[in-house]
This record gives structure tokens, C-alpha cells and sequence, in this order.
């Protein structure tokens, strides 16, 4: 009875696990654990259970639009992809050093797979993560403008601590976007970390970007204290594509 009371007042104070644990132990006593090692154990599945749930939520906040681990990043220097890059960028420490990350590459070489990969790591980490286009991005800060909701949503960007900007340069901005887009990173600037993917060289982003003076001011809070990570290679789609395309006429013959 003492027992159940105990559980019943472990789950109403959400220590759900813990209490799972206890239960464990009463039914099953694990008579080679001192009393500490059996609260600690509790304590620690309790610690565990509750991590594993926060990182969930944050890998679920971020919206990635493809499951990606930095486990399953395929290293290759021939893609562009060095395994002692990949390894530090993975412990996050450019996250802690409010740094940026730039990946650049033609269509399918695995730009969106990289920085979906980075934010996995960053949510594991404890980091908060959002991934989005930037020509959802700025068609939302234009709609946020005329709503009235212009400072929420740029307070809302500022305080996720990596940003993914995912398509950058895709197509032309317009000059509201641009300022749009400035605003967005002068926020975060020295402050939290912005990943870039583009098929467009950082060399030709002022070109891209038309105003100089506005590109100015983007490319100096985005590529001094960035990592660069240039990929090559044939697009990953297709060569999925193909590969499933020659198991089917292998199949039908």
C-alpha cells in the first residue's frame, strides 16, 4: 500500500519514469544495489527519459524537411566532404561560437541533407533549431508586415540559436526582401548561429543581391565567421533515381 502510494505520488508529480523504476524495483529487488545506486538509478533513467523527450520536441520544432543524422553523413573528399569537418562541426562548438555554416552546390548534391544533419546534432545538443526556405521566409515577413506581427516574428527568428536558410539566391530578391532578410540577420548577428545553403558562390552573392550597400551588410554577418563547405559531385537525386529505375527493368525482365 506504502508502495503505491509512493508511485501514485511520483506520477502526480510527473516523475512518470521514475516511478516505473520504483515499481521495477519493489517487484523485482535488485539486492546487489545499495539504497544510493537504487536512487540514483531512478533518478537517472528519470534524467534520461526526460532529455530524450526535450530533444525530441526541439528536432520536431525545427520542421527539417528530410531525417537526417550527422552518423549518416557520407564523408568524401572527393564530394567536398572531409571526415575531420564533418567531426568538429558535429560537437556543436561552432553553435557555442555563434558561428555560421555555408553550404554550397549545384541542385541534389546533399546540401539539404548536411544542414539537416547539423541541426539533428544541434537539437541533440540542447540547441533550439529552425529550418526554412528563404522565399517562404520572406513571403512570411511580408504577410507578418501587413498583419501587424512584423517585430513578433523577427523577436520569434532571433531566438532560435541555428537558423537554417535554406535556397538562398534561388531567384532575384526584391528590395523589401532584402531588407527583410537584413533585419533577420542583424538579429542574430554575433548572438546565434545561421546555416546557408546555395547554389550560388559566396564570390558572386553581391552580384546576386544587386545593392551593394545591402549586400554589404548581409555578406559581413554571414561569411566572416563562417564554415564553407563546398559540395560537388552528380546530384544525389538523380542517382538515386537511376539506381531504383534499373532495379524495376531489372525486376520486369
Amino acid at each position: 500500500m506504502i508502495d503505491q502510494e509512493t508511485i501514485d505520488k511520483l506520477i502526480a508529480m510527473r516523475l512518470r519514469t521514475m516511478a516505473e523504476v520504483f515499481r521495477e524495483l519493489v517487484d523485482k529487488p535488485a539486492t546487489d544495489l545499495t539504497f544510493q545506486e537504487q536512487v540514483g538509478m531512478m533518478v537517472d533513467r528519470e534524467w534520461v527519459d526526460r532529455d530524450n523527450r526535450r530533444c525530441t520536441r526541439r528536432i520536431k520544432e525545427a520542421k527539417l524537411p528530410v531525417s537526417a543524422s550527422i552518423e549518416e553523413v557520407a564523408t568524401d573528399s572527393a564530394r567536398g566532404l572531409d571526415k575531420a569537418v564533418v567531426r568538429s562541426l558535429a560537437t556543436c562548438a561552432w553553435v557555442r561560437a555563434q558561428q555560421n555554416v555555408i553550404v554550397l552546390g549545384p541542385t541534389g548534391v546533399g546540401k539539404s541533407f548536411l544542414s539537416g544533419a547539423l541541426v539533428n546534432a544541434a537539437c541533440r545538443s540542447g540547441f533550439r533549431a529552425l529550418y526554412v526556405r528563404v522565399p517562404r521566409l520572406v513571403h512570411q515577413l511580408s504577410v507578418a508586415r501587413a498583419d501587424g506581427s512584423y517585430a513578433s516574428e523577427l523577436g520569434r527568428l532571433s531566438r532560435f540559436e541555428v537558423l537554417v536558410l535554406d535556397d538562398f539566391l534561388i531567384a532575384p530578391m526584391k528590395d523589401s526582401e532584402r531588407r527583410d532578410l537584413l533585419e533577420v540577420l542583424e538579429d542574430r548577428y554575433d548572438h546565434s548561429s545561421t546555416i546557408i545553403t546555395s547554389q550560388v558562390p559566396t564570390k558572386n552573392w553581391h552580384e546576386m543581391l544587386a545593392d551593394p550597400t545591402i549586400a554589404d551588410a548581409i555578406c559581413d554577418r554571414l561569411v566572416h565567421n563562417a564554415h564553407v563547405i563546398t559540395l560537388r559531385g552528380q546530384s544525389m537525386r538523380r542517382k538515386k533515381g537511376l539506381s531504383s529505375k534499373t532495379k524495376n527493368d531489372t525486376s520486369n525482365n
